[in-house]
């Protein structure tokens, strides 16, 4: 990554997370913003977070100084694309500023130029109409805080061109995040999830089911403690697909549409593949390695409810 230079646009709380993670990684980072005032008040404002972060064992020990050498804001969004190889937008969340944005980047970056778009909602392919050759640009979508959430979506459009997604996929591993790949629809993958749980919950405290402390308690301590190790598939196959089977037969008894067994899920069911236990599943986990598997897991929910345990309750509600 040392001789790599990326830019990236929009020096925000998403954008200034961004461009320290990747200046970690070795890259040469220009800062861009609507100005250089503002490009450079927020570069200033990463290195006091970094430092902030440095005492508190978050980032490595020699992480400012490695961030002041890799990272400049840039007096114009034209001067920090320039000569980059590779270009993230990181602007606020609305198509008109976005496409704006796009345009000026897209015309004033080299020809060979990649260019991602932090997006978290906005189809791929829409943002693509303001960019000149789209077949360089896909969405790169970072969560927040960008330094510490380890997982990016990777979004192209139909007309992305595959090498671009390589060499996207290989600056983002090298400052030691996962990428997954996904393709464009409406909210990609973990926003359409996330929204859904979140509907759902909503949907259980106006029906008085339970309040929002309750449930936040049940999801943080129930299945959504299974969920920094283990995907929605691999906790389904382990369950066993028969048994979620029989759990929506019965949510079906109050909510039939909104509870309707997915086919998939069906399909499995009918061919006798009820997952770890079956050695297949969704994801085909062999019979032959679920003890190993079980005992993965056993040892992962143990460490996970130590570091609870060590971190204590989230600072939420008012101290006595």
């Amino acid at each position: 990554m040392t001789n790599r230079i990326i830019a990236i646009v929009g020096s925000g709380y998403m954008g200034g997370g961004i461009a320290q993670v990747l200046a970690l990684s070795g890259a040469t980072v220009r800062l861009a913003d609507i100005s250089e005032e503002i490009a450079t008040k927020n570069y200033e404002r990463l290195i006091e977070e970094a430092r902030q972060f440095v005492a508190d064992d978050l980032f490595p020990a020699d992480a400012v100084e490695r961030i002041q050498a890799n990272v400049s804001p840039a007096a114009s969004i034209e001067e920090a694309v320039a000569d980059a190889d590779f270009i993230e937008e990181a602007v606020p969340e609305k198509i008109e500023i976005k496409h704006a944005t796009l345009k000026r980047i897209s015309e004033a970056a080299r020809p060979d130029a990649i260019i991602g778009s932090n997006t978290s909602t906005i189809l791929i392919s829409s943002l693509a109409e303001a960019v000149v050759n789209p077949a360089r640009f896909l969405g790169v979508h970072f969560s927040n805080p960008a330094p510490f959430i380890p997982g990016v979506e990777l979004i192209p459009h139909e007309g992305t061109d595959a090498a671009a997604i390589e060499v996207v996929e290989e600056i983002v591993q090298a400052t030691g995040k996962e990428t997954a790949r996904v393709k464009d629809a409406t909210g990609f993958v973990l926003n359409r999830l996330q929204y859904a749980l979140f509907h759902e919950a909503t949907q259980l405290v106006e029906e008085g089911v339970a309040t929002p402390e309750d449930i936040d308690t049940i999801v943080r301590t129930t299945f959504g403690f299974r969920l920094p190790v283990f995907g929605p598939f691999a906790i389904a196959d382990m369950a066993g697909l028969d048994v979620y089977s029989f759990c929506y037969a019965s949510l079906q008894t109050r909510w039939p549409e909104r509870f309707a067994t997915p086919d998939s899920l069906k399909e499995l069911v009918d061919a006798g593949k009820f997952g770890t236990k079956t050695g297949a599943g969704y994801l085909d986990v062999p019979a032959d390695r679920t003890a190993e598997l079980i005992a993965y897991r056993n040892k992962a929910y143990v460490a996970i409810k130590k570091l609870m345990d060590d971190l204590g309750p989230a600072p939420i509600h008012p101290s006595n």
